[in-house]
């Protein structure tokens, strides 16, 4: 059965580096070795294949996992498993057992970008997003917590909140702006937040690399003109 990248990009996974050999599973018993563009990797805990138009492929937790244990770009893996947990193809628990059952080989990347998730972040621009929050030297955030308006109404779960002064941070990229629908959602978002009270701040990803100190700069002002005023009724549940 076919695993690794090219098994991640036939379930649809789209942040991945362009695939350079077609990866293999086999029983270790099998007298087979590597050959060509071909990689054979014997195992003796072979999953049960899921066909993907008559395709045989790993499951894709274990897919995922051999592909980015084979990456040496932190980036690269940071972006592969976070893609796999936010559009649901993976529970971050089941990627953590996966990689504590599978090969140690290759895992000390792929273990510390779970770790960052396991901290709250769930994908690369909010990895970086907690380099630029401590920069700031602002009060410890809150990633990725559903905020709620005092009728207990859903208000949005941003990607970085500070609870004292009930202040938001998203990261929105352009890419999630080239839809219509997904533009409307995020105007909605945007009126929620005004209507319940709470000062946002919107950045793009790039200037978290880009412009780091222009980006804390920013949130410290923000979070200065959120202390001035009452903090809102909204909270965490």
């Amino acid at each position: 059965m076919i695993t690794g990248l090219w098994a991640a990009r036939r379930y649809g996974l789209r942040r991945l580096p362009e695939p350079r050999l077609v990866h293999l599973l086999a029983p270790a018993s099998r007298e087979v070795t590597s050959v060509g563009f071909v990689l054979i990797e014997r195992t003796t805990r072979l999953p049960n294949p899921t066909f993907r138009n008559g395709v045989p492929l790993a499951p894709v937790v274990r897919a995922v996992l051999d592909g980015v244990r084979r990456l040496r770009d932190i980036d690269a893996i940071r972006a592969l498993l976070a893609e796999a947990v936010q559009r649901g193809y993976a529970r971050l628990e089941d990627l953590i057992e996966e990689l504590n059952l599978g090969s140690q080989r290759g895992s000390a990347l792929p273990r510390r970008a779970l770790r960052e998730m396991v901290g709250g972040a769930r994908s690369v621009a909010e990895i970086d997003a907690t380099t630029v929050w401590e920069m700031a030297g602002l009060p410890q955030a809150l990633w990725n917590v559903k905020v709620f308006d005092s009728d207990g109404v859903h208000v949005a779960t941003p990607d970085a909140w500070c609870e004292e002064v009930a202040l938001a941070w998203e990261i929105d990229s352009k890419e999630f702006h080239l839809s219509p629908a997904d533009y409307a959602r995020t105007l909605e978002r945007n009126a929620r937040y005004a209507a319940a009270g709470v000062v946002v701040v919107q950045t793009l990803p790039s200037r978290l690399r880009t412009e780091p100190a222009a980006v804390a700069a920013e949130l410290r002002a923000a979070y200065e003109a959120a202390k001035a005023r009452p903090r809102p009724a909204v909270h965490l549940r």
